[in-house]
């Protein structure tokens, strides 16, 4: 069994770097690569950041019903597969989904035991520098995502857990700690599976509570 876990952000919160120190520390975890209509940026990769489609390959998937949840932003479709939570069922590995605030609202009505992670910047100044540092937009693109990331932020409450990345290994340490604790929390599928395997070892003995020689 495994458990689910929805990581949201606005954009320029740190969130990619977060996610990678996480899957550095914790290689058994199963990342969901997103598919998208947008251009890549800088040096993204198709298949590593993400799955680079065009705008009618991703509505055909759209139409087969191949997401599990999909949204527009800015203009471009991004959406998650349902092979990569059907994979991590059957291979029992836990898997992480790097989702915006819009996908995040479908897979809790879809996944309500999914564990949801919000991540921000520490304030509107230090997002909007770290927009700037990484030299990918102009300053009309960073303005509307300063705008869309106030909207974004809104919808904190509906999450599980809220992590301000003020410090990048604090906010890593700290996203580890999450995904460890939510491993032994007993509503966690393999914490019941364990469970019920020590129960069955029990039942397995002489009522007399002897052991068979």
């Amino acid at each position: 069994m495994s458990c689910v876990f929805i990581i949201s952000a606005p954009s320029g919160s740190g969130k990619s770097t977060l996610v990678n120190n996480l899957l550095r520390r914790e290689p058994n975890l199963l990342f969901s690569v997103s598919y998208t209509t947008r251009d890549p940026r800088g040096q993204e990769r198709d298949g590593a950041q993400y799955r680079f489609v065009s705008r009618e390959q991703f509505e055909a998937m759209i139409a087969r019903d191949e997401f599990l949840e999909f949204a527009q932003v800015f203009g471009n479709y991004y959406g998650t597969h349902r092979e990569v939570v059907e994979r991590g069922q059957a291979e029992g590995r836990d898997v992480i989904l790097d989702i915006d605030v819009q996908g995040a609202r479908q897979l809790r009505r879809k996944i309500p035991d999914a564990i949801s992670i919000f991540i921000l910047a520490p304030s509107r100044e230090e997002l909007a520098k770290r927009l700037r540092a990484r030299s990918e937009d102009s300053e009309e693109t960073i303005a509307r995502r300063l705008a869309g990331a106030a909207k974004e932020i809104e919808d904190f409450a509906q999450y599980d857990y809220v992590l301000v990345n003020e410090d990048v290994a604090t906010a890593s340490d700290l996203l580890h700690a999450i995904i460890q604790a939510e491993r032994l929390r007993r509503r966690s599928p393999r914490v019941t599976a364990r469970v019920e395997k020590i129960l069955a070892s029990f039942a397995a003995q002489p009522a007399n509570g002897q052991t068979e020689q």
